[in-house]
């Protein structure tokens, strides 16, 4: 430079503007560095706020996220099936009525025969049990009371030999109850079926064929009578009773006082039978006897 060349004072005196120009210079620069320096500041202060706004923009899903899981969690119940509801009933027919109380009577008749013919089905059953008959109840509290092999032992061994004829004549009874069954007009079957009583079908047949249950039942007593010896038991008392002085004496058949004792007893058997069937769901054993006198 010509001012390193020449003195200090040709410096100044020739080229003042060099000097002015370096001064400019510097103030711009300086200026400039203040102006940049909130720039930088600035930068970073909205780097550190976008920073903080993203860490806040990740958190936020990720609660959201376990709200949402906690929520199903909650909320998740096993699915409630509707139950359909039943069909409805049909009313019950006149004809269902009376094919229901046939079928209850020939099931009741079927048991009650059963029953009565096992061994003991007659004599250990206080219901049925036939006693000694009511003209000769006196005959068997005389000789009860009277000592030897005609007393208290032989009552006792007639009685059980007539319950023992009724036994054995019991299975003849079922075809001929059967057949009564089928014969049998049920005029109001509907209202026989709903009746109070529990044994409403078994006073209608007893009332309608009772009379010639005894006589159709009759010839099998009479056989089974002799076969036990149940005749000459009690025909054995009877003479021995009509010997005391001042008795009045006894008849010594049985015959229809057993057939109608028997009769009897099988009657008692089918109406316990009947109330089975009315009140048991157990006993109702066919498609008939459910509709018939099933739960509605």
């Amino acid at each position: 430079m010509r001012c390193l060349q020449d003195s200090y004072t040709s410096c100044l005196v020739f080229e003042p503007a060099f000097f002015l120009l370096i001064y400019m210079k510097n103030i711009l620069l300086a200026l400039a560095l203040l102006a940049a320096a909130p720039a930088v500041a600035q930068t970073k202060t909205t780097t550190t706020k976008k920073t903080t706004t993203t860490k806040k923009a990740v958190a936020k899903p990720a609660a959201k996220k376990a709200t949402v899981t906690k929520k199903a969690t909650t909320t998740a119940k096993p699915a409630v099936v509707a139950t359909p509801a039943p069909a409805p009933v049909a009313p019950l027919t006149e004809a269902e009525a009376n094919t229901g109380l046939k079928e209850a009577l020939t099931t009741g008749v079927t048991k009650a025969v059963a029953f009565a013919s096992e061994k003991d089905g007659f004599n250990l059953n206080d219901d049925i049990r036939i006693p000694f008959p009511a003209d000769a109840q006196l005959v068997a509290t005389t000789l009860s009371s009277l000592p030897g092999p005609l007393g208290k032992a032989a009552v006792e061994q007639a009685t059980n030999l007539i319950n023992r004829a009724a036994e054995t004549a019991a299975p003849a009874a079922k075809d001929i109850f059967l057949n009564a069954v089928q014969q049998l007009t049920l005029t109001d079957a509907l209202t026989l079926v709903t009746s109070g009583s529990k044994d409403a079908a078994t006073v209608l047949l007893r009332k309608n064929s009772e009379a010639a249950l005894v006589a159709a039942l009759r010839p099998s007593i009479v056989q089974s009578l002799d076969q036990v010896g149940a005749n000459a038991a009690y025909a054995k008392l009877i003479d021995r009773y009509n010997k005391i002085p001042l008795m009045t004496p006894a008849k010594n058949n049985l015959t229809d006082y057993v057939t109608a004792q028997t009769v009897d007893g099988l009657f008692i058997l089918l109406a316990q039978q009947e109330a089975k069937i009315r009140q048991n769901p157990a006993a109702q054993g066919t498609a008939i006897l459910q509709r018939v006198f099933g739960k509605k």
